[in-house]
């Protein structure tokens, strides 16, 4: 040990003066390559970046910062969720078989509503499935009703429970969940589990194993699997689905922590909306739940396939489910054609509000042709730099006709939609640029004037709890708020 140690200090003794020379050379070496990979990397994002907006951001920070952000490029950069499309075909084809298999009993179920109503028609070319009769949906305010709803069910299970959640926290709610499901094992239910990585970062390692040892499957969305997909970092399963019996299901924007039962220190009470539905529709939830977990664990559960209407219900509805997989912008087209299909209301509930251009214009027009355009937002955010770039595109739109609502009682989590007095949607997918690009989403439409009485009257007892942005005060914004607001929204696609 001794002498490889003066070997070592007679090498650097002898070496020295050499590699005091040689620094200089290797920082103009290294400072060239990362300048080159920057300007071809900020080529390659010019070329294949689906916005203008992504493009001259990631350019700018190529070109201007270029060893922190190639790292950062080749990890976030990627536009396409790889392997997906592919894993869902698998070798045998089932799950086209499946879905082919469902449309067909769907059709049988009686006439579809697009046959009816011409603006429904480009809706069921977004989703996997048409649109189905027969349906039931009830909104789930807030978590404790959500989590009671879901946990009566979950115990009434008796053959499987399916479960998909963007965040699963090991507290109090975590706690619970996680103990009712051993136990719904240890009775022989079959319990499958998908949690995503990334949105679950701080979940200790034992929870999941704890259940896996007690019998639940439960397995990581594994964004990053296979060789290609090593750096495939940025998208996230954002899905909140809970399946029981293929006769009940729930998709929400509750994750699985004690913030959605108002126990945040800071942003408490949190208003949230969730959707428990019965009927055929629930084989649509659980096809989105079997793609996402054949993906994950490369095998497909043996489940309830059969489409049963409700005896007391008729809603029809579609299921929507949206991801960085879909040959197109799924998530995108599908908030532009329900704002396109506005008569006389749209109501938009949603966290962040990040929209495209195409989003813009949009909300521009109904604006303009006389719908009543209502867009609620929180007031405390749990993101500051995505509220600073929500002001770009509510200085671009409110001064034709599209009104903004500040909510003031905590924060506000949910995602709604209501089209005239007929069209509702509810689901996990927020209005930006991630939920558009880079997750995998869900959401329900429902075709039926008493539930869009429903959701129209809990939409109006939130307006009565928020305060409306007038023009004056937007007229008084600083000229170093305008530009702070312009630079978060032109970076708003790299967040």
């Amino acid at each position: 040990m001794a002498k490889d140690a003066m070997d070592i200090r007679e090498f650097l003794t002898t070496h020295w003066s050499w590699l005091q020379a040689s620094l200089p050379y290797l920082a103009a070496l290294t400072a060239a390559t990362f300048a080159l990979l920057g300007l071809l990397s900020a080529l390659e994002a010019i070329l294949k970046t689906r916005t203008a907006q992504g493009a001259v951001a990631w350019a700018i920070v190529l070109i201007g910062f270029p060893p922190l952000f190639v790292p950062l490029y080749w990890i976030f950069g990627r536009r396409k969720f790889r392997g997906y499309a592919m894993a869902k075909r698998g070798d045998t084809g089932a799950i086209d078989a499946l879905t082919g298999q469902l449309a067909r009993d769907y059709a049988s179920l009686e006439t579809s509503p697009e046959a009816e109503d011409s603006r429904l028609r480009a809706l069921p070319r977004l989703s996997t499935l048409p649109f189905s009769r027969g349906n039931k949906a009830r909104l789930l305010i807030d978590g404790e009703q959500a989590f009671a709803d879901m946990f009566t069910h979950i115990r009434r299970a008796k053959h499987y429970v399916l479960l998909e959640f963007y965040i699963v926290r090991d507290d109090d709610i975590g706690g619970e969940l996680a103990q009712l499901l051993i136990d719904k094992a240890r009775e022989g239910v079959a319990i499958y589990f998908i949690y995503d990585e990334i949105g679950s970062l701080k979940l200790p390692r034992d929870y999941p194993q704890t259940l896996r040892d007690a019998g639940v499957q439960m397995r990581p969305f594994n964004s990053t699997k296979g060789t290609g997909n090593r750096l495939q970092l940025n998208f996230r399963n954002h899905r909140k689905i809970v399946v029981c019996d293929g006769d009940y299901c729930v998709i929400s924007g509750m994750n699985i922590g004690d913030e959605y039962r108002h126990q945040h220190p800071v942003l408490s009470p949190w208003r949230d909306t969730g959707l428990a539905m019965s009927g055929p529709i629930v084989q649509a939830v659980q096809l989105c739940f079997v793609e996402d977990w054949y993906w994950a664990n490369e095998s497909l559960p043996a489940l309830n396939w059969t489409p049963a209407p409700c005896k007391d219900g008729d809603q029809q509805m579609l299921i929507v489910s949206t991801g960085p997989a879909d040959s197109v912008e799924s998530c995108a087209l599908f908030f532009e054609t329900l704002i396109h299909q506005a008569r006389e209301r749209l109501w938009i509930v949603s966290p962040y509000f990040v929209p495209d251009t195409s989003i813009i214009h949009a909300l521009q027009l109904a604006a303009m042709r006389g719908v009543d355009v209502r867009i609620m937002l929180p007031e405390k955010p749990d993101k500051l730099t995505i509220k600073l770039s929500s002001f770009t595109a509510i200085r671009e739109t409110l001064p034709h006709g599209v009104q903004f609502y500040y909510y003031q009682c905590g924060f506000l989590h949910q995602k709604v939609l209501l089209v005239d007095d007929d069209i509702a949607a509810v689901g996990t997918a927020n209005l930006d640029n991630r939920s558009f690009r880079l997750n995998f989403e869900i959401s329900a439409v429902i075709y039926d004037h008493g539930f869009a009485r429903e959701l129209s009257d809990m939409l109006e007892q939130d307006f009565n709890q928020c305060r409306q942005l007038l023009p004056s005060e937007v007229a008084r914004w600083s000229l170093m708020r305008r530009l702070a607001s312009r630079c978060a929204y032109l970076f708003a696609p790299l967040q």
